[in-house]
């Protein structure tokens, strides 16, 4: 496992402290658009640069971000997220209810997040991208009947190809390079019972 796909599991004090809907955006946006300022994360989310600068502070003081070094003056910092993947825990009736209740709204904000990236590309007018940039992406949903241990097999031959990928294009530069998101979701579907009672049963 490389710097770049290691993966850091947030303890209660980061998951507490990202547990806000504008913390969980500054992070998604340093994921997704590079180093910031307090400045420029500003006139992205629609906040003012002091909004900005708190909620920055707050995340660096866990870790889940930090100062890019040898970038910036003691005026305009400049952060970036750490190198490696980050393992957010759902809620889990172990947790203490803070706890719980911090997991729901990092899970919940990051999905929502997810989901909106997501439509923006399905709903962006292809007349008004390069040529080559057409039709290159993919959404597609799949369902399969599997057992438990073959759902962790393939799971890890998927881990096995995403580090490869991060590995050969994480922080290639040029004309033509584009931030891309990859996407990886797999997990089993609750059991609908499709068993209707009889009229005998109903009596």
């Amino acid at each position: 496992m490389t710097e770049n796909t290691q993966i850091k599991t947030l303890d209660s004090g980061a998951l507490k402290a990202l547990a806000h809907p504008l913390r969980v955006r500054i992070f998604d946006l340093l994921a997704s658009q590079g180093p910031q300022t307090a400045s420029s994360l500003a006139a992205l989310v629609g906040e003012t640069s002091g909004s900005t600068s708190y909620h920055l502070r707050a995340l660096a003081a866990h870790d889940l971000i930090q100062e890019v070094e040898g970038r910036g003056t003691a005026r305009e910092r400049w952060w970036e997220r750490p190198k490696g993947r980050i393992d957010l825990p759902g809620p889990d009736d172990t947790m203490s209810p803070a706890n719980r209740a911090a997991a729901q709204i990092v899970t919940s904000e990051f999905f929502r997040l997810r989901h909106e990236t997501l439509m923006a590309y399905l709903n962006r007018p292809q007349a008004q991208e390069p040529e080559e940039w057409r039709d290159v992406g993919m959404a597609t949903t799949t369902h399969l009947d599997m057992t438990a241990a073959q759902v962790r097999e393939l799971r890890e031959e998927i881990e096995a190809f995403l580090e490869s990928a991060i590995s050969r294009f994480r922080g290639q530069t040029g004309p033509d390079v584009r931030r891309v998101s990859l996407r990886t979701d797999i997990f089993d579907l609750p059991k609908i019972s499709t068993r209707q009672n009889s009229p005998e049963e109903g009596s």
